[in-house]
């Protein structure tokens, strides 16, 4: 048996928190029949004494995958990064799914803690500090990528560059000669939306350009945000030439807000979305977007997951993957300007 810290064992953990071995063996197998106040005891006694689980108890080969939604080609290529990180170590990938909600339910910590995965990778989610602390009392190692916050300090993360991408999209557009540029963020809650916006307005800045508080409209992550979102921006008196979107699913509903309001892009008014999701380049205009390499972060994600699982400390906490601006049809000088 591997023992922890003071080699203490199932016995001890049981007379410390009194109650039966049985229960202490429950509770570390993920098996439900405890209360949910015993439960948390003898999870902060298994941490606080730095418990290890048998030999025998050892996780099954599979990493645990955990978005908020897996509606979107962007979680299929954060999949298939992933798959093919942890493949060749022979581990098999599991998916859960929240619904829309970016916590977990309450089962759900049991449940895995019952499948006893190599680690979990949660996608745009939050984890409770009881399910954090479950966890970690179990050695199962969690890694953040793309978090929707500040991920706790000792919560490894992988994200993108969204500020610089927020930046380059912005400045390719100021290049080009637009100074009306709106901006179609995504809810304040997302870390990534917050960013890019300030990359968005960091740009501005740096130009010179004021920036109109009404070219700003915050909108779900969707078609229909992109679409409602622009066509209340088209509808002021002074509208923008130019719109930069948090995703390329919002820059699409930007394209049918136009089209509905009479107006050509990029003759009219220039699109930038954000992602470089698979569909983008066969709309019309193809879209100028920022790509944002989701395949590497799941890959990466992976990576560090298979580090702390063998009890290597990581190089970093963070880490940022690079984007880029892919420039399409969808830009170009404001109207009557070029030539």
């Amino acid at each position: 048996m591997v023992r922890g810290r003071g080699e203490i064992g199932v016995s001890q953990i049981a007379d410390l928190a009194g109650v039966s071995a049985s229960t202490v063996s429950k509770v570390i197998h993920g098996r439900a029949g405890v209360g949910t106040e015993t439960r948390q005891r003898i999870e902060r006694l298994i941490r606080d004494h730095g418990f290890q689980k048998h030999e025998n108890s050892e996780t099954v080969p599979i990493v645990e995958v955990v978005f908020q939604a897996l509606d979107s080609l962007w979680a299929l290529q954060i999949i298939r990064g992933v798959e093919q990180a942890v493949r060749p170590h022979g581990l098999a990938v599991t998916l859960t799914e929240m619904r829309g909600s970016h916590t977990p339910e309450s089962t759900w910590a049991r449940q895995m803690l019952a499948r006893r995965p190599r680690g979990v990778i949660a996608v745009s989610a939050e984890f409770s500090e009881a399910q954090l602390a479950q966890l970690a009392s179990r050695s199962i190692p969690l890694v953040a990528l793309d978090p929707t916050g500040e991920p706790a300090h000792p919560i490894p993360s992988v994200g993108a560059t969204n500020w610089n991408g927020g930046l380059v999209a912005t400045r390719h557009l100021l290049e080009l000669g637009h100074r009306r540029i709106a901006m179609v963020s995504g809810p304040d809650e997302l870390l990534c939306c917050r960013a890019r916006l300030d990359g968005y307005r960091a740009a501005l800045d740096a130009a010179g350009v004021t920036q109109a508080p009404e070219l700003v409209r915050a909108a779900p992550l969707y078609f229909e945000g992109g679409r409602d979102a622009a066509a209340a921006l088209l509808a002021v008196p002074d509208r923008p030439t130019a719109v930069f979107t948090a995703n390329d699913l919002q820059a699409l509903g930007v394209y049918n807000a136009a089209r509905a309001a009479g107006l050509r892009i990029p003759q009219d008014l220039s699109v930038v979305g954000f992602d470089d999701l698979a569909f983008t380049q066969w709309s019309d205009p193809p879209l100028t977007t920022v790509h944002q390499p989701m395949m590497r972060m799941g890959a990466t994600a992976a990576e560090f997951l298979l580090e702390l699982a063998a009890g290597r400390e990581l190089g970093e906490d963070r880490f940022e993957v690079p984007t880029k601006l892919v420039v399409r049809g969808s830009t170009g000088p404001p109207d009557g300007t070029a030539g």
